[in-house]
């Protein structure tokens, strides 16, 4: 198992036409393959304007998908890891907010459906109904990859401590959750939820989210991220459309469970899952 990876974060800038998502996407990861990443990672609903109307419009059909078939396509061809973000995925007459991890072979090795719908309304600020349109997931999901297991989750996810303690008990090193925060939650709260779920688990806790865009109806914050399991903020980018290339030492994670072992914590056998989707 490899300790050392680096990590590419995709901060793209996402806009109303999903042939030139996918571009801007390939375009990225190609950049990526040439600095030497390990494993790529798009945001949430990176093909996808954010809004419920665009959901509807933009879904696809996993066989059918031509999103999830130039990415397969893509890693093959680079002989690279990718976290295709999400996108909105038509399935029995539900739409879903759905990741797909693609092996360097171009394969599926783990899908993650949202948990965790993001119905908010901050009174003056923002107001957002997925489940408008979205149906929510019910699977805990680990991918299992050369760099050890990665746990995956969307968001909105990331604020159920339950679901990063899950994940981390069966094994993940790794917890990624493609996000995409807006300008009144975004300042607020994901530094310090990706900060928090990397402290709670003594893990890596890792968001990539759409850059912003002032012409959207949606204004995501950006700044995508790594924090350690120190609980400290590695890398972070701005507001900007980026390419944030990220070294990762998974020793780290052995050096402060040692440290300060709080997982050795019997209670928490009370997490544990018998199924746990692979």
């Amino acid at each position: 198992m490899r300790n050392n990876l680096k990590i590419g974060l995709c901060q793209m800038n996402v806009v109303d036409n999903k042939e030139l998502n996918i571009k801007k996407a390939i375009s990225m990861i190609k950049e990526g393959k040439e600095n030497g990443i390990d494993i790529a990672i798009l945001p949430e609903m990176f093909n996808c304007p954010y809004e419920n109307e665009k959901f509807i419009e933009y879904a696809e059909k996993k066989e059918e998908s031509p999103t999830l078939n130039a990415i397969s396509e893509l890693a093959d061809k680079l002989n690279l890891y990718i976290l295709a973000g999400s996108i909105p995925e038509k399935k029995e007459n539900k739409i879903y907010n759905s990741s797909y991890f693609f092996d360097n072979n171009g394969k599926i090795i783990a899908n993650h459906k949202k948990m965790h719908l993001f119905d908010i309304d901050v009174p003056g600020k923002i107001r957002f109904m997925e489940s408008d349109t979205l149906s929510a997931g019910n699977n805990f999901t680990i991918a299992n990859t050369p760099f050890g297991k990665i746990g995956m989750g969307i968001c909105y996810d990331i604020r159920f401590v339950e679901l990063g303690r899950i994940l981390t008990l069966n094994g993940a090193r790794i917890l990624i959750y493609p996000g995409a925060f807006n300008l009144t939650t975004g300042p607020a709260h994901w530094e310090l939820l990706f900060r928090s779920r990397a402290l709670d688990n003594q893990v890596y806790t890792i968001g990539v989210a759409p850059a912003l865009n002032k012409k959207a109806n949606y204004n995501s914050f950006g700044h995508s991220i790594v924090a350690s399991p120190w609980g400290d903020i590695i890398a972070e980018c701005g507001y900007g459309e980026e390419l944030k290339i990220v070294d990762i030492n998974l020793n780290k994670i052995n050096q402060v469970r040692k440290e300060i072992p709080i997982l050795k914590n019997k209670r928490d056998d009370l997490y544990k899952v018998e199924k746990i989707a692979k």
